[in-house]
């Protein structure tokens, strides 16, 4: 449904997207993050076609965004940054000509509206102009006017951007029902959104992806994905970590804390698809030892840590501890 290829854009002298590929497919929501400055709005923007390309290719529902650009948008629905809108229109007149603009008439026009009032949920603030709304009731304003149409593919720009905890939850559920029969492509910086709502995700980092996958796929390049940390009584850490670093299976222990009563200490595997196997192996190995375990847990990795071990510069990555 979206193909890009190649994309370049400069302004000026300053490459803001640098070669930039990637395909989203129908029933897939692919979640764009980076820090801010990324690159993420200037891609979302090509992509819509609301700002020329430098250099590459973009095809929207097979339609060449350049060459063809009226029907491409007609399958788009639009979320900008910041939700642009009328700000002396009511909700309802707002909707209506977002309607109008897509040439959606008669009764089809108020099923339309009807629609994406009740999915945007802004049925308390109908009639009040959007000037008057709060910047949460604005953001979802705006975002009922991109699916007014039903489109095919949803792109939208920090699509939870001012709203509270529990708009955020309904937002994201939101998108992940709509993702099941449309493409979906949405900018974040947040990573929670990633678990909440994506199949996919691609990190872009100065204007360049550097990664791209799963959630799942991405946790695994947690150093903590697959690690197994381990309570036990009565016995020291350096005697525990030393025990757990003669399992063939085990890359490297850490010690995470010792009092004279207990010692916790985490042993990592090799690959993060040998942590069932090193589960067995630490219980045996405690059994055999005949030492007292309080707690035995998994650790999935952390997606905060794959974030940000991707796009710090690597002079802050050395200074860390």
């Amino acid at each position: 449904m979206i193909k890009v290829e190649n994309l370049v854009k400069n302004f000026g002298p300053k490459i803001a997207v640098n070669d930039v590929s990637f395909n989203v497919e129908r029933g897939e929501v692919l979640g764009f993050l980076g820090p801010n400055g990324a690159g993420k709005s200037t891609t979302m923007r090509m992509v819509t076609g609301f700002i020329p390309p430098t250099a590459g290719r973009i095809s929207v529902g097979g339609y060449d965004m350049l060459a063809n650009p009226i029907p491409a948008k007609r399958l788009i629905g639009y979320l900008p940054e910041n939700a642009p809108s009328y700000a002396d229109m009511t909700v309802h007149g707002f909707l209506n000509f977002a309607a109008e603009m897509r040439a959606i008439d008669g009764d089809a026009r108020k099923r339309a509206v009807n629609r994406a009032v009740e999915m945007c949920m802004l049925e308390n603030v109908l009639y009040q102009t959007i000037d008057t709304l709060s910047k949460g009731y604005r953001h979802r304003t705006c975002l009922a006017q991109s699916i007014i149409h039903d489109p095919d593919i949803l792109v939208m720009d920090e699509p939870t951007d001012g709203l509270d905890p529990n708009q955020k939850h309904e937002v994201r559920n939101l998108i992940k029902r709509m993702g099941a029969n449309k493409a979906i492509i949405f900018s974040t910086h947040i990573l929670e959104e990633v678990d909440a709502a994506c199949s996919r995700v691609i990190i872009i980092d100065r204007g360049k992806i550097v990664a791209n996958g799963t959630p799942d796929e991405l946790r695994r390049r947690s150093h903590r994905a697959g690690a197994v940390a381990v309570v036990v009584s009565g016995v020291s850490a350096a005697q525990l970590s030393e025990a757990l670093a003669a399992i063939d299976l085990v890359a490297k222990v850490e010690t995470l804390s010792e009092t004279p009563a207990q010692a916790i200490v985490r042993a990592h595997p090799q690959t993060p698809e040998q942590k069932p196997a090193l589960v067995r192996a630490v219980l045996d190995l405690i059994a055999q030892q005949q030492w007292r375990i309080e707690d035995l847990r998994t650790e999935e990795g952390h997606f905060d840590e794959v974030f940000r071990s991707i796009t710090l510069p690597d002079t802050m990555k050395e200074a860390r501890p």
